[in-house]
């Protein structure tokens, strides 16, 4: 009477059906090859590799002015 009595949960699901054509889409694609982000992928590691050269780069520039060499 004076305690307090848990109420249920409420859950806003909302279920998923199978359907075939969805299916036989996502097989091709796979079987193809397809990927969401491949053309993302590959700029990200053209930019990555450009930074890292370009870091080298100015590390050895420092290097070789404080060294006397330039």
């Amino acid at each position: 009477m004076f305690i307090k009595r848990p109420k249920h949960r409420v859950f806003d699901y909302q279920p998923r059906h199978y359907d075939p054509s969805k299916d036989e889409d996502e097989k091709r694609k796979r079987k193809l090859g397809f990927r969401a982000n491949l053309n993302y992928n590959r700029n990200k590691n053209k930019k990555s590799l450009f930074m890292l050269i370009l870091m080298i780069l100015f590390i050895l520039y420092l290097f070789l002015y404080f060294n006397g060499y330039l």
